[in-house]
């Protein structure tokens, strides 16, 4: 789009005073100071609104490409006529005045909080300033994965899907190099025979310090149990009863249970998952984990893994033992998010059933995608990736467009972000593909981010999920202890998805060591993404003496503590942002 010049300073006084000379009729009413080129010299040369003025006068059209070459009457009539005429002259002279003298009202010295309104106001509003930091909030964000916040990043673009961690790190929170700085998410997966190596005895000692290292380092641990990984194993192959070489690598006691076996279409023989006693092996390992772990304050999610390689996929379960899995990890977790993996029987089968009223969450390997054919037969552009055959598919097909309203997203790439690089892929069409679903959780597989990218994917990381920005509080200046009081709210869901736990809005009033935490019925996972207004009558609470109560606003878990914070500047107290006083009275 071409740009206009600009007028200068002089310019712009000049086109005034040709207003003036050339269109007397309209600047008869005028007061005379404005009609003399020293007021508008003397005036523009001010600070403040005088200045915004000026700068925004030296790129009006009128004074610009529009203005006539010549001053005259006819000419500066041309100019306006068709744009309500000469007459707007006398308002827009006015205007220009009451702009170039306004002065901002001297506010004497507050020496009390409420100094600062008149005697007759009765209500408040807070406007608080939005914050562009990263925000240590739970349940979304960018995972570290098969290690902790602070561990190294793999060395090289392989990673390791069977591989989960057995060794742990101590307390204290340091940054992740070349990945993103800070996260409150771990992803970690083990192969079932990890876990189980002998029918009943389990290593829970695995997903304990999991847990606690996840805890300890400001991180909840998303978790995969696998049915098998590969076909070898870190564990040596156990059990008489083994299908011929190769097979893959589920506990060695499974074979000798009888489980029949078949050829797996990816590599090595695997169980026949339509075999009643897969259902009830792994079931019996699903069920003793759910009875341990349900509910765990470290444990963000659970992924419905119930066959086939790394978990994904089904393997070869019909549609009908799908279901039984499905029904078996939704008996057994009753507290614990869940996610199904898109496009799988047993997403089929659970989301029409139980989607909203469990609110089910899914997941989907290969976020990224944008692969391209380099086949002689198919165009470049042509060929099948994930991103245009995968999801919309897959999405469709399972009714899952507004999933993303009852629980989360979790997206995590095929290969990593240093292979998207290598491939030349598009970042911001892969970050618009991340905003578009809705995405919680990103999953890149804690291989480096390239230096062109990070500042991309960091913004990205901020993004996704929730984040709330609170634009206005509105409420009285005082109250009676037991007084019931009205609270407007309006606030921003500047993220991409709503919070999909049943946390509480709050208010904490404070005087002295005195402090009543009250929560508001709101229902905080109906925030979705954009603007969110709602008001609520709560109670003002007792036993505060007269004079100023301090007011700071927080998002609570089932601790009476912070969980989330606010994307506003004044943070406070662990999660808690101030926000403004009333007065208690008699």
């Amino acid at each position: 789009m071409p740009k206009s010049k600009k007028a200068a300073p002089k310019q712009v006084i000049d086109c005034i005073m040709e207003l003036i000379k050339y269109l007397p009729e309209t600047v008869k009413n005028l007061p005379e100071e404005i009609l003399e080129r020293s007021f508008w010299e003397k005036n523009f040369k001010k600070s403040g609104r005088a200045q915004t003025t000026l700068q925004t006068l030296q790129e009006l059209p009128a004074f610009t490409y529009m203005r006539p070459k010549k001053g005259s009457t006819k000419a500066w009539t041309r100019v306006l006529e068709k744009h309500m005429g000469v007459g707007q002259v006398e308002t827009f002279l006015k205007s220009l005045k009451t702009y170039v003298l306004f002065t901002p009202l001297k506010r004497e010295k507050q020496k009390y909080w409420r100094d600062v309104y008149g005697k007759n106001e009765v209500i408040q509003r807070l406007r608080p300033e939005e914050s562009d930091d990263w925000l240590p909030n739970p349940h979304r964000g960018t995972t570290t994965f098969q290690r902790f916040q602070g561990e190294p990043v793999y060395p090289t673009i392989v990673t390791a899907d069977t591989y989960g961690p057995v060794t742990f790190p101590g307390p204290g929170i340091k940054d992740n190099l070349a990945y993103i700085p800070r996260t409150t998410l771990t992803y970690c997966r083990w192969p079932w025979a990890w876990l189980e190596p002998k029918k009943g005895k389990f290593r829970w000692d695995i997903i304990d310090n999991t847990l606690r290292s996840a805890g300890n380092l400001g991180q909840t641990a998303q978790i995969r149990f696998q049915p098998f990984s590969a076909a070898d194993s870190a564990v040596p192959p156990q059990g008489a009863r083994r299908p011929p070489k190769p097979y893959v690598n589920v506990p060695g006691w499974l074979w000798d249970t009888g489980i029949k076996w078949v050829p797996s279409t990816y590599s090595g023989n695997e169980p026949d998952h339509n075999d009643p006693l897969w259902l009830k092996h792994f079931g019996a390992f699903v069920k003793a984990f759910a009875a341990r772990y349900d509910g765990h304050p470290a444990l963000e999610s659970v992924d419905v893994a119930y066959g086939g390689f790394w978990g994904e996929g089904g393997g070869n379960t019909n549609y009908k033992t799908a279901g039984k899995l499905a029904e078996l990890y939704i008996s057994a977790f009753r507290k614990t998010q869940l996610l199904f993996l898109l496009g799988t029987h047993a997403h089929d089968y659970s989301n029409p059933k139980y989607g909203k009223t469990l609110r089910l969450g899914w997941r989907t390997d290969c976020f990224g995608d944008l692969d391209v054919a380099n086949h002689p037969d198919v165009p470049d552009n042509a060929s099948w990736n994930h991103t245009y055959d995968g999801y919309p598919k897959e999405i469709v097909a399972s009714g899952s467009r507004d999933s993303w309203k009852r629980a989360p997203v979790t997206m995590e790439t095929c290969g990593n972000v240093a292979t998207w690089a290598i491939k030349n892929y598009d970042l911001d069409k892969i970050i618009y593909e991340g905003y578009r679903y809705h995405m919680s959780v990103f999953m890149p597989k804690n291989v480096f981010f390239p230096e062109k990218w990070m500042d991309k994917l960091v913004k990205f990381d901020k993004m996704i999920g929730y984040r709330f920005a609170l634009r206005q509080i509105k409420l009285p200046l005082e109250a009676k202890g037991g007084q019931k009081i009205t609270v407007e709210n309006y606030l921003d869901n500047v993220g991409c998805a709503p919070i999909y736990r049943d946390y509480k809005y709050a208010f904490r009033f404070t005087q002295g060591k005195k402090r009543v935490v009250v929560k508001f019925k709101q229902d905080i996972r109906e925030w979705l993404p954009g603007i969110f207004w709602f008001s609520e009558e709560i109670i003002f609470p007792k036993g505060f003496s007269r004079g100023e109560v301090k007011i700071a606003v927080g998002i609570l878990g089932d601790d009476r503590e912070p969980k989330v914070w606010f994307a506003n500047k004044g943070r406070l107290d662990k999660g808690w942002l101030p926000l403004m006083s009333m007065d208690a009275i008699d």
